[in-house]
């Protein structure tokens, strides 16, 4: 039996206001920005990428950059990861936050290739957690399906949701490949572990 096919989803549409500046914009990787570099990424993998972003973003994206507006009905990243199953609901979508700089082409690799699409969801989790990343992971439609009624009870939180559930749980070559990064200084932090120079 064929697998579902994966779309791509980068959530970029968050409003960024701990980090003070749109995450997606931060610079990581030469002159690329953290938005075009994951996006470029996952197109390597995935049959269709989209960034998810507000209304308000789609002007900063690359003329080349397929995209999907958030349609505000819920709080929070399902926002964006339910505007992009309600497009293609017949659709797997792996998802990465942008906020993640330590995401490489093994992280992504791996998360296809230890893909369980016969669970809800395989999803990353650090070693020292153990508990499940739901902005680094793939959703199966079953999985978005069942989020939308999660949401009708009254609840919001991705995590909690995932371990509500019996997914598929991976693990990264190193914890720092899951390293958020929200705050200035650990955009900073970030950028010293990959060596880079601040601008």
């Amino acid at each position: 039996m064929l697998k579902t096919e994966v779309y791509g989803l980068i959530l970029a549409g968050g409003k960024s206001s701990r980090m003070k500046t749109d995450k997606g914009e931060l610079q990581y990787h030469a002159a690329t920005s953290q938005r075009s570099f994951l996006y470029q990424m996952l197109q390597k993998y995935c049959a269709r990428t989209f960034i998810s972003c507000r209304g308000d973003q789609v002007t900063a994206l690359q003329k080349e950059e397929a995209y999907i507006t958030d349609e505000n009905l819920y709080k929070g990243p399902l926002n964006g990861i339910l505007s992009a199953h309600h497009l293609h609901p017949g659709k797997a979508w792996m998802v990465v936050a942008v906020d993640l700089p330590h995401v490489t082409d093994t992280t992504i690799a791996a998360l296809i290739n230890q893909r369980d699409d016969l669970k809800p969801a395989t999803a990353y989790a650090t070693q020292a957690s153990k508990m499940p990343e739901p902005l680094i992971a793939i959703w199966e439609p079953t999985a978005l399906t069942e989020v939308e009624k999660y949401i009708q009870a009254g609840n919001a939180c991705p995590r909690k949701f995932l371990i509500g559930q019996d997914i598929k749980i991976i693990f990264p070559t190193e914890d720092t490949e899951l390293f958020n990064a929200n705050y200035y200084n650990e955009y900073l932090e970030a950028k010293n572990r990959m060596g880079v120079n601040h601008e």
